[in-house]
């Protein structure tokens, strides 16, 4: 049976297909060429991938991804689509549930939502729980910059604190919606955001939420 990696994996794959290698992005900055490139690095690549989290490393990581970028698009989707080598940790179906399942869901929604017509992705509810168990896990480290107290909140009354402050608001949606939202992606969100007007406004245009 297909995780929720390997079916996120496979359906980024097939939207960069479709997009071409020009294509808009979420990612500030990115086209679809870039965006893949990212997601290969980060696979094949650890040494330089590590510069996502260290800032000594990043010059490392915009190089190698740049050279990435250069290669083949339709060979930068291939390497995607079929996975990462035979001895990274990413092939434990463990890890690569555990590291990629939110991954490849928020990129593969950075390619939808970048096109003018897109519509909200229906989520079947044992992948909207498992979003929504990440979310708890997570919460605390995505949101630890935001600029007012944050508690996420689903339709189902489910809650949990992403940041402890004052003021606060409150974002209510779907567990996809909220994740894309507390990954930065506050304008192509599908949410409520309930609070004192300055502070949902303040959450809103937060550059900070995120990694």
């Amino acid at each position: 049976m297909s995780t929720h990696a390997k079916r996120e994996r496979l359906l980024l794959a097939d939207l960069l297909e479709a997009a071409g290698p020009d294509a808009p992005t979420l990612c500030t900055g990115w086209r679809t060429r870039d965006l893949a490139a990212h997601v290969v690095v980060r696979e094949r690549r650890p040494d330089a991938a590590a510069g996502t989290v260290v800032p000594v490393l990043k010059a490392r990581l915009d190089r190698v991804q740049a050279e990435f970028a250069e290669k083949p698009y339709e060979e930068l989707v291939q390497l995607i689509r079929t996975g990462p080598p035979q001895l990274s940790p990413f092939t434990l179906k463990q890890v690569d549930e555990a590291a990629n399942t939110v991954e490849f869901y928020v990129h593969a929604e950075d390619v939808r939502r970048a096109q003018p017509d897109w519509s909200p992705r229906p989520l079947d509810p044992v992948f909207s729980d498992a979003l929504w168990s990440r979310l708890e896990k997570g919460a605390r480290l995505l949101g630890r910059k935001a600029p007012v107290g944050l508690v996420l909140r689903r339709p189902n009354g489910q809650t949990t604190v992403a940041h402890k402050g004052t003021p606060v608001v409150t974002v209510t949606g779907e567990p996809g919606e909220l994740t894309m939202f507390l990954f930065g992606r506050q304008d192509a969100a599908k949410v409520d955001l309930d609070g004192d007007q300055e502070a949902v406004t303040r959450l809103h245009e937060a550059k900070q939420l995120g990694i």
